[in-house]
């Protein structure tokens, strides 16, 4: 699982280091990279491995094909991402488009979210920090698991 927050900078050359323990968790997938867009919900972007949004792709091919939702979706996600593929020292260059979107300028944050994880600007994760702990606290008692062999 992507799990912790690690910080690392942007090289001259524009790219940066994915943490170890994310490279680790892909290659344990198969993969030699990420599938990275525009998160909806926040100015961070959205770091998914290849089975990950092939079931997004699979969710959307599923609706309507003349429903506008579709296209929405489709366009929104897909027409959007970029696979980004590891060098040799496990660094990935992210797009002038994607850093805009998260305003990152020098530094970023790579935020854990269990099978995915997001990138972000530092200062701007940790108001969204704040917010966070205080909406998952107020929402603490809707986040139940089911135990072991139940269904």
């Amino acid at each position: 699982m992507f799990l912790s927050t690690y910080k690392n900078n942007i090289d001259k050359k524009g790219r940066v280091s994915v943490p170890a323990p994310f490279r680790s968790y892909l290659s344990n997938l198969g993969y030699n990279g990420i599938i990275c867009f525009p998160s909806f919900n926040n100015q961070s972007i959205e770091s998914w491995s290849q089975d990950r949004i092939e079931k997004i792709s699979s969710a959307i091919d599923a609706l309507n094909p003349f429903e506008e939702k579709k296209d929405y979706f489709a366009t929104s996600i897909l027409s959007e991402s970029i696979n980004l593929q590891f060098d040799s020292e496990g660094r990935i260059s992210l797009t002038p488009k994607l850093l805009k979107h998260a305003k990152i300028k020098n530094n970023m944050l790579f935020v854990g979210q269990g099978k995915t994880f997001q990138i972000w600007e530092p200062t701007a994760f940790e108001k969204f920090k704040v917010q966070a702990r205080k909406k998952s606290n107020i929402n603490r008692a809707s986040l139940k698991w089911k135990e072991m062999g139940e269904k």
